[in-house]
């Protein structure tokens, strides 16, 4: 039998038991509609602006990474503000701490589900431009109603806000 290691010293242990402590706690003064400390509304979805983006276990470069995000691009919903840091959570509800100099502005959207059509205008009924895959990221140009407009690679179609994870339900932009 193999023996396991902890891998947190007792100075670790004790800043990641404050920073979660802090965290609950802002968290839970965070309600859906605030506004962070930057400025910025609480929640809200921002796009990985870095080909490689770092996700730690805290707030600070001395907790240990624990994911590597490596999509320029892609959405993901920032939750909590500390500093220059950034509680966010992926398209797959995975949450952590990443620098937010490495986030952009952008809005990005991850197509979910099955393969879907992009049509040439907001409707039903509308003719297809083209189908794309689940998994494809693309960058948001605009939101109006049950319908958001991507450009994937410079090809720009419509699509159902339902059919991809980057956006609200009631939010409009462009």
């Amino acid at each position: 039998m193999s023996e396991r290691r902890d891998r947190f010293t007792p100075a670790l242990r004790l800043a990641l038991l404050v920073t979660a402590l802090l965290t609950a706690a802002d968290a839970a003064s965070a309600a859906p509609g605030t506004t962070g400390p930057s400025g910025q509304p609480i929640p809200r979805f921002v796009a990985l602006g870095a080909n490689e983006v770092n996700m730690r276990a805290g707030p600070d470069r001395k907790y240990p990474v624990e994911w590597v995000y490596r999509r320029r691009g892609m959405p993901v919903e920032v939750l909590q503000e500390y500093g220059i840091w950034r509680r966010i959570r992926d398209v797959e509800g995975v949450q952590g701490w990443v620098n937010g100099h490495l986030l952009s502005g952008e809005r990005g959207a991850i197509v979910v589900g099955q393969t879907r059509l992009l049509r040439v205008r907001p409707d039903d009924g509308a003719p297809g431009v083209w189908r794309v895959e689940p998994g494809v990221v693309a960058r948001i140009v605009l939101c109006e109603g049950p319908w958001c407009q991507l450009n994937i690679g410079g090809k720009s179609g419509w699509i159902r806000r339902e059919e991809f994870w980057g956006s609200y339900p009631d939010e409009n932009f462009d």
